[in-house]
């Protein structure tokens, strides 16, 4: 996989994260999010990865 490639497909679990849990991200910088904000967007993400790593395990 590419670094381009993967750039990408992390840029779209942040961004599946961040809706899940209500959190707004612009595109570019996003400095004025609170840490809790951030906080929840990044736990999110590492819950996603690992259950995408448990199913392909399989």
């Amino acid at each position: 996989m590419s670094n381009k490639q993967s750039k990408a497909n992390l840029n779209s679990i942040k961004q599946q994260a961040a809706n899940e849990v209500g959190v707004t991200l612009n595109n570019g910088y996003n400095g004025d999010l609170t840490s809790r904000q951030a906080g929840s967007i990044g736990g999110m993400m590492v819950k996603k990865m690992i259950e995408s790593y448990e199913q392909n395990a399989k």
